[in-house]
């Protein structure tokens, strides 16, 4: 029978332990570096590339002749930009030892028993290599370290010489973690099925680096991956590694075609690869990493039967530290115990999901979306006035139309606020004041059937809660939280690495409506999703627009709101002209995830009446501003 023991090893898996325990001294812990072999050559200089690993483990298994598990963070950022909402780097001393640690998992986890091992991905920091953006090269820097410490990789104690370094000390057992580009690459690694990786914690991750710079072929950014590249790598690295660079250039147009590169970034379509356990987090209101990210992440990882749990925040693009600090410590401390020691703790069986509610209200689903969710098709349908029309399960009459023109400079925050107004920029759709709460749990779809105008047009499908509430301010700075001067310590510290960090608090706002899931497409994709093509002025042409995941509940008293413009100015890129589409109703759609399907909207729409729109414009968040395209960076 296996043995699983604690970091006292005084009990054994039949005991049953619960928690692992700082028993070990960080003061006194193994830091090292290493140098892994990748076993390719993405610099094309003749020898294959090693990237730099640094090591903080305990020191007292090692000379008890006892193996530890990993946690792994493997970064691009560690010495460009830094981790965290205080952008901590690297430091090493006068031998090139490491000493600081970004981040607090090496203080509280290597007293704990763990190693923590810290990956600069190749052509980054101290890498051979180049940054190749989500592909091979990053995928492998990872990969390698975690065949590396099962035995079945090489490592050097150098960048270049040959003497070897093994993970004698190591279980093998692995468990991958980060924020943004750091969770994107532990997406990419578990989805290759390594043996060894046990779980991995993606927050804010991207799931297809296609859907990071596109929509269904509309642009989101003004620049492609070859600006990301350059941005995060070494001096060096951007010496050496031009074709590359010209490859993402090349590979990568402009006009939104799916290529080979984007096959190649695109991690979904082997999640039926997937060994590891899936721990996954996300802003729902995250406008780097757009929630469709983990929407169509989670959905290929249960049908593939994966192991998933699933926090879900009313914030940006935040991490679980810096807006439920206490819980997230304690809940991934069980989760690694559990995933990587072995302990049965319970935490499997717990719910699934955790979902924030309101600021720092939460609730819990045992699955996620619930078992009840079913996809119930909403349609719109003419009002009173010209782009102020109604949405229900009713279908719209033969003939019905509503006509908007493309504004570039007007945002879902502009459509929102004037949603019961005659604007030239969009339609809107709205139900009836609910009488019952409507939740709605999951990825939603809008098929649109519109004629434009000129040759070339985007579309954009939002959906809001209209009505009063308080929510976490997620288009501010901070994106739903404010950084505080006190700090919070989380493990022993050393000179050279604090484990205390700035505290937060919520930064709200109070608003009288709250866009809670989107969607866009560039209209000439509507035949072939993989490759656009003019338009014809005056054709009628119908799109399906894929809309990002969310879990929102519309309450009692609000009303529940489509709208379909244009340009969504600060999230997508315009088109080359300025079209005005005439939208066909009858044969519009929305087709939502509501919890308790059909059955539960017409309930929470039955008993109330028709009210004529007031024409006054509502308050909401600021516009989205646009961001650089950087995973994990700031506004």
């Amino acid at each position: 029978m296996a043995v699983v023991l604690t970091p006292t090893g005084a009990q054994s898996a039949a005991a049953g332990p619960e928690e692992s325990r700082p028993v070990y001294s960080y003061d006194d812990a193994i830091r090292e570096a290493v140098w892994v072999d990748t076993r390719i050559d993405g610099d094309a200089d003749g020898r294959t590339d090693r990237v730099a690993v640094d090591i903080v483990r305990p020191r007292e298994p090692a000379r008890q002749g006892r193996k530890i598990p990993v946690v792994m963070d493997a970064s691009p950022y560690y010495s460009c930009c830094g981790r965290g909402n205080e952008s901590q780097k690297k430091t090493y001393d006068a031998d090139g030892d490491p000493v600081q640690f970004p981040l607090y998992y090496d203080n509280y986890f290597v007293p704990r028993g763990y190693a923590f091992v810290a990956v600069d991905l190749a052509g980054t920091n101290r890498s051979d290599g180049c940054v190749d953006v989500g592909g091979r090269s990053d995928v492998q820097s990872a990969k390698a370290v975690v065949d590396w410490l099962n035995g079945r990789g090489k490592a050097y104690t150098s960048r270049t010489g040959g003497e070897r370094a093994k993970a004698d000390w190591s279980t093998g057992n692995t468990g991958m973690i980060g924020k943004s580009y750091d969770g994107t690459v532990a997406n990419g690694v578990a989805a290759t099925g390594v043996e060894g990786l046990r779980t991995i914690v993606p927050i804010g991750a991207i799931s297809s680096w296609y859907d990071y710079y596109f929509a269904q072929g509309a642009p989101l950014y003004d620049s492609g991956p070859e600006w990301l590249s350059d941005y995060v790598e070494s001096p060096e690295a951007r010496a050496r590694c031009q074709a590359v660079q010209k490859r993402l250039v090349d590979e990568a147009p402009r006009n939104g075609d799916f290529t080979r590169l984007w096959a190649e970034r695109d991690y979904v379509p082997d999640a039926d690869k997937v060994r590891a356990s899936v721990f996954a987090i996300h802003g729902m209101q995250d406008l780097n990493v757009r929630a469709k990210h983990f929407g169509q992440w989670w959905d290929a990882l249960a049908d593939a039967g994966v192991d998933r749990k699933i926090w879900l925040s009313q914030t940006g693009h935040v991490d679980p530290f810096d807006f439920r600090r206490a819980d997230w410590v304690k809940t991934l401390h069980r989760w690694f115990d559990h995933e990587l020691l072995g302990y049965d703790n319970g935490i499997d069986r717990e719910p699934m999901a955790d979902i924030e509610r309101a600021p720092g209200q939460w609730s819990t689903d045992k699955v996620w979306p619930p078992r009840s969710t079913d996809a119930t098709t909403l349609r719109p349908g003419k009002g009173s006035a010209p782009g102020v029309g109604t949405l229900s399960l009713k279908p719209a009459a033969r003939g019905a139309t509503e006509t908007f023109t493309d504004d570039p400079g007007l945002s879902e925050t502009d459509w929102a606020a004037r949603i019961d107004t005659s604007t030239p920029a969009k339609a809107g759709f709205t139900t009836k004041p609910l009488t019952r709460d409507l939740r709605l749990s999951g990825s939603s779809r809008v098929t649109v059937t519109a004629t434009p105008s000129t040759s070339t047009a985007h579309l954009s499908a939002v959906l809001v809660d209209l009505g009063p509430d308080t929510i976490r301010d997620y288009t501010a700075s901070g994106e739903g939280i404010t950084t505080l001067t006190d700090r919070t310590c989380w493990g022993p510290s050393t000179t050279g690495d604090s484990s205390c960090f700035k505290e937060t608090k919520a930064r709200t706002a109070n608003v009288d409506y709250t866009v809670f899931s989107r969607g866009w497409a560039d209209l000439g994709t509507y035949a072939d999703a993989d490759r656009g093509r003019p338009l014809t002025p005056g054709k009628r042409y119908t799109i399906t627009l894929d809309l990002h995941a969310s879990d929102h509940v519309v309450p009692a008293g609000h009303r529940l709101a489509l709208i379909v413009g244009g340009t969504d100015a600060g999230l997508i890129d315009p088109p080359s002209t300025t079209p005005t589409l005439r939208v066909d109703l009858p044969r519009t759609n929305a087709e939502l995830p509501v919890v308790g399907g059909a059955k539960a909207f017409a309930t929470a729409t039955a008993g109330s009446r028709w009210s004529a729109p007031s024409g006054a414009r509502l308050d909401g968040v600021a516009e989205p501003r646009p961001i650089r395209p950087v995973p994990g960076g700031t506004r």
